[in-house]
């Protein structure tokens, strides 16, 4: 029988305009993130929120007890969701997320959030492997430009690039309307 937990990946303030690392269309992907966030809430399904702390001196964001490093108020945990903080890109490493999972017999996840080109990308890769049937609503999830080289990718390239790696092998990615029909 199937059991899906839905996993809300680093929704920080730092990710949106005026903090520390701002995202592209952050502000279209927690609207997307909150609309999934109430329907699992409603059916009653799991929530996990992921929060990301860097632990070392003088972060680029998502410094510890920092305003930065908050769970938007848009998706804010209730007081019965699991909530995880970890320090590295992949929410499975040294944290209890597979546990969290397995001892309440999950076998496909969602997942939502930022970054698309590290954090959700790690995740859905992690979460395949580890056996999970793994769902990315991409228009709830966001990027930013980034630079190699002398070369600039934008924000909507880097996006559409992760996407189109994960649905390949790791990842039936969605829309946000889509993924509600199907609930």
């Amino acid at each position: 029988m199937q059991k899906r937990a839905l996993i809300v990946i680093d929704i920080q303030n730092d990710y949106f305009p005026g903090g520390a690392w701002e995202l592209h269309d952050m502000d279209v992907a927690v609207k997307n993130a909150a609309a999934i966030l109430e329907a699992t809430r409603h059916e009653q399904g799991l929530v996990i929120h992921i929060r990301h702390e860097f632990l070392n001196e003088n972060p680029p964001f998502f410094a510890p007890g920092s305003e930065g490093a908050e769970i938007h108020h848009n998706v804010k945990p209730l007081g019965d969701e699991v909530v995880i903080t970890k320090n590295a890109v992949n929410s499975f490493q040294d944290t209890n997320l597979k546990n969290v999972l397995d001892s309440n017999g999950i076998t496909d996840v969602t997942m939502i959030g930022a970054m698309s080109h590290m954090c959700i990308d790690a995740a859905a890769r992690a979460a395949s492997d580890f056996g999970f049937s793994v769902t990315v609503v991409e228009d709830a999830c966001a990027s930013r430009d980034l630079e190699f080289g002398d070369k600039v990718v934008n924000a909507n390239d880097v996006h559409a690039a992760y996407m189109s790696a994960l649905s390949f092998a790791y990842a039936n990615v969605v829309k946000t309307t889509e993924y509600l029909a199907s609930e």
